[in-house]
Order: structure tokens, then sequence, then C-alpha cells
């Protein structure tokens, strides 16, 4: 009996969904100078997708990626590898990205969103409009030798830098922040590794061989980073690492 009743009530939903009347998701409007605007309901839905891949943005577009990498190194040279935690990193990593990239986002605001919103252009001007501030940064923190390998391999010919597209533009951009990265955290490595070697010289003078040197000059490496002020210089110097 309940088979029956639950079947009814599947076939009633049915029927009262077909009965309803259809809503238009995807159309196309063709405008007086030969562009096209898509209905709303296609544009959240071109919206809902874009936000998926809103973390994929934030590392492959912006600061955050060098920021997050040169942190990880800097609790690997203290020899706390749990401290700070994945949280507290991401979460200054991200603070930080919005405190870089913030101009660039006004810019994009002003240009390409507000006129949006007031209906002066439309979803396809606005798409190229916020496109030029972030190429604009990207560009600016691109090695070229990096640019210049990813064009050899597309067989992109370019005379411009603007007419570069962003297709080649973002893996050129991540390199170069992967190794400017790794350059920021060897420079940073490299005081807590003379502490560690002049420990484990001592340690070994000595004859203590089995007591671990970590034990001994870990206290000494938060001593110097507290001293000099670690985290102002080392977030200061991220924040001035960006040319914009």
């Amino acid at each position: 009996m309940k088979r029956v009743l639950v079947l009814v009530i599947l076939l009633g939903c049915c029927f009262t969904i077909s009965a309803a009347p259809t809503i238009p998701i995807v159309t196309a409007t063709t405008q007086p100078n030969g562009s096209e605007t898509y209905s709303v309901g296609l544009q959240i839905l071109l919206l809902m997708t874009a936000l998926t891949l809103l973390p994929a943005f934030l590392l492959m577009m912006t600061s955050f990626t060098r920021i997050l990498i040169v942190l990880g190194i800097l609790r690997q040279a203290l020899g706390m590898p749990t401290v700070p935690t994945n949280q507290i990193l991401i979460g200054l990593s991200l603070f930080l990205t919005i405190f870089i990239m913030s101009p660039i986002w006004i810019k994009i605001n002003q240009q390409a969103v507000q006129p949006y919103f007031a209906d002066e252009i439309n979803i396809q001007t606005a798409l190229e409009k916020a496109q030029e501030p972030i190429r604009s940064f990207m560009i600016e923190q691109t090695r070229e030798a990096d640019l210049k390998l990813f064009m050899d391999m597309s067989g992109t010919q370019a005379s411009q830098l603007s007419d570069v597209p962003l297709t080649i533009i973002m893996p050129a951009f991540i390199t170069s922040e992967l190794k400017t990265a790794f350059q920021i955290g060897f420079m940073i490595f490299l005081p807590f590794l003379v502490i560690d070697l002049v420990v484990a010289s001592v340690l070994m003078g000595m004859g203590m061989m089995m007591l671990s040197p970590l034990i001994i000059s870990l206290p000494f490496k938060i001593m110097l980073f507290v001293l000099v002020d670690g985290w102002m210089l080392i977030l200061g110097t991220l924040a001035s690492s960006f040319r914009i």
C-alpha cells in the first residue's frame, strides 16, 4: 500500500511539473552594435560556475602562492613544522593577499563591476575590462624568461605584451611566483641553518652526540626571530616585493 501511495505522489509531481510553464534559461538578445547579451538565468549559471573556480583563481592570479610558500618555509626553518598551524598560515596569507591586491580589485570594481551593475556595459565588456588590471599585475611580476618560454612552447608571436593571451600569462606568472618564493625562502633559511650548525658543532665537541641539536637550537632560533621582530620583517618584505 505504501509503495502504491509513493508511486501516485511521484506521478502527480511529474504531471504538475509538465503542466507548469517553462522558463527560458538560455536566451540571447542581439544588440544594435552586433554584440549579444544573454539572459539573467544563464548569467547566474555562469556566475555560480565561476565561484567553483575561485580557489584556482586565488592561487593562479594573485599573490597568495608566494606568501603561503614563504611562510611555510619559515615554519620549517624555525624547526616547528606544526606551529603556526595550517589554518593560521592560510588565514594570514589570505588577509595579506587582500591587502596587496586591494588596489587591483578597486580598479576592477570601478572599471567593470559597477558599470555592469548600472547597465552601462554588457557582461562581455565587463569581463574584458576586468582582465586589464589583473593582466597588468601578473605581467609586472612575471620574468621575461618565463613568459618567453611559454610563448615559444605555444608558438605564439606577439609584438606587445598586451597581445599575449591570458592562457600564456597565467602559467608564466605562477612559475615566476614559485621561483621568487623559493629565493626568498632560501634567504630566510640561512640564519637559522647557521644556528643549527653552530649548536651541532658545540654538542659534538662536548661529546653530547646523543642529544638532539634541535632541542638546543630551537630556543635560540625563536629568540633571534623575536629580537629582530621577524614577523614584521617577513610580512613587510613580502608586501613590498610585489610591484603594483
